[in-house]
């Protein structure tokens, strides 16, 4: 035997023990088949007797070969020896792979959103690249306006004015083009503003608002619903308090605080030492007014 022909009958019994092995349906299967390449008589021995024909030069290249070969059968014997001592069934499927836990922000809004559908707001959504009539213009949001300025706003370079919304109002403006009165609509998303990122402020952030338009709404309907929506959030011992304040969009507006959960009032950092924290701000839209009945 040459050593061409003892590297490609290597080869030939590996290929052919691989495919048997791999179509053995059982562990005995396994174990008949490494009897039949090592045992007394078996491929790979007599293959291996051939060994002592070859020159000095001609062993040092099939030495290695044949005793990785053999090394791979007992390797294979040492693993089914270890599946003889353990009751494992193969055809189980294999341990639950931990699949993490959702975002903090889609816990929320997935939170706020169920809130507020209970007390009667469908889900409606806007594009987050708008023009300027919907982002400012009909939500009474002057040309002089702050919010309108390149420091607060990005603006997107095309042949048209067009920003990245500053605000999911642009939802209530394309809503109401398209809805007659009643209407009850939530908006949540992103949003995006020209801030530096820290603690409190971030160029992309997620908002949600709601829209109520109908007959004999006021601002008592207006505080019913929040306070409905805080204490769904914060549990119904929240306390939670109005303050007049002012927004161009609508009027007469309010800020909406909760005492703080972290100190129960007493002043923390959170809160940076008043007891509240500013969670919205809310009022009669003055665009809603104009489309009542």
């Amino acid at each position: 035997m040459t050593i061409s022909e003892f590297k490609t009958a290597c080869e030939t019994i590996s290929q052919e023990y691989k495919t048997k092995i791999a179509q053995a349906e059982s562990l005995a299967a396994v174990e008949e088949l490494r009897v039949a390449a090592l045992g007394r008589k078996g491929a790979l021995t007599e293959l291996l007797k051939g060994l002592k024909d070859f020159s000095i030069e001609d062993k040092k290249t099939a030495g290695p070969l044949g005793n990785a070969l053999k090394a791979a059968f007992f390797a294979a014997k040492e693993i089914n020896d270890e599946l003889n001592k353990t009751e494992l069934d193969l055809t189980l499927p294999g341990y639950p792979v931990a699949k993490g836990h959702r975002h903090p922000l889609s816990v929320a809004q997935d939170r706020m959103t169920e809130i507020l559908a209970h007390l009667g707001f469908e889900w409606a959504e806007g594009p987050w690249v708008e023009d300027e009539k919907h982002n400012f213009d009909l939500l009474n949001i002057p040309l002089h306006h702050p919010a309108r300025d390149a420091q607060d706003t990005f603006f997107v370079d095309s042949k048209m004015p067009l920003v990245l919304r500053t605000h999911t109002s642009n939802v209530q403006s394309r809503y109401m083009e398209k809805h007659k009165p009643p209407l009850r609509i939530m908006a949540p998303g992103r949003v995006f503003r020209n801030d530096s990122l820290d603690a409190t402020h971030s160029p992309v952030f997620h908002q949600i608002e709601g829209l109520y338009v109908d007959k004999n709404v006021s601002m008592a309907d207006l505080k019913s619903d929040l306070t409905a929506f805080m204490k769904g959030l914060f549990g119904n011992k929240a306390e939670i308090r109005f303050r007049p304040s002012f927004f161009p969009f609508t009027e007469p507006s309010v800020e909406v605080d909760v005492k703080c959960v972290f100190c129960q009032g007493k002043g923390c950092n959170v809160c940076k030492g008043s007891g509240w924290i500013e969670m919205l701000g809310a009022g009669v839209s003055q665009r809603a007014e104009k489309l009542r009945y």
